[in-house]
């Protein structure tokens, strides 16, 4: 847990990563319930699932661009990029077992791409949300980058893993 939550800028970006990671999670979650019958993939339109992370690149970009070339790798890898490159997929492998046990049992998908893809990026999600508590690096760049980043890796892997474990 982090302990600077109280502290100067630390609650804007902890606020920073909630909301990217809830809204990522809360669009991923809409599609999922729309994808998990069959036909849903029909009265689906994906383009709002990107709009988040169009949303945090733009400042991210504005940062960069603001900021001296000399500082772009701070801002960029901060001190914890390894453990949250590794941290975010691991512990979304909680809520992709759980999701992916829900759509099995009660769910039909037809799409089983699009669909295992949609469990990934809520799973990513949900495990970026719960690693922000102990994230420190405090910037645009490495949210956009890094929570970004790991969550669509993990809805990549949905997309990959999708059609095994969802075929009927």
């Amino acid at each position: 847990m982090r302990t600077d939550l109280a502290e100067g800028r630390a609650p804007v970006f902890f606020i920073v990563k909630v909301a990217f990671a809830a809204t990522v999670g809360g669009l991923a979650l809409w599609y999922f319930s729309k994808l998990a019958r069959p036909g849903g993939e029909r009265r689906v339109r994906l383009g709002a699932a990107a709009l988040p992370f169009a949303v945090i690149m733009l400042p991210a970009a504005l940062n960069l661009a603001l900021a001296p070339p000399a500082h772009w790798h701070g801002m960029i890898t901060g001190d914890m990029w390894l453990e949250c490159l590794l941290s975010v997929p691991v512990i979304a492998r909680v809520p992709f077992a759980t999701l992916m046990w829900m759509v099995r049992r009660v769910g039909a998908p037809t799409d089983l791409v699009l669909t295992g893809a949609m469990v990934g990026l809520a799973a990513g999600a949900v495990s970026a949300l719960g690693y922000a508590l102990h994230c420190m690096d405090d910037s645009i760049p490495f949210i956009a980058l890094w929570h970004g980043g790991t969550i669509a890796l993990c809805s990549l892997a949905g997309a990959l893993l999708g059609p095994q474990l969802l075929r009927w």
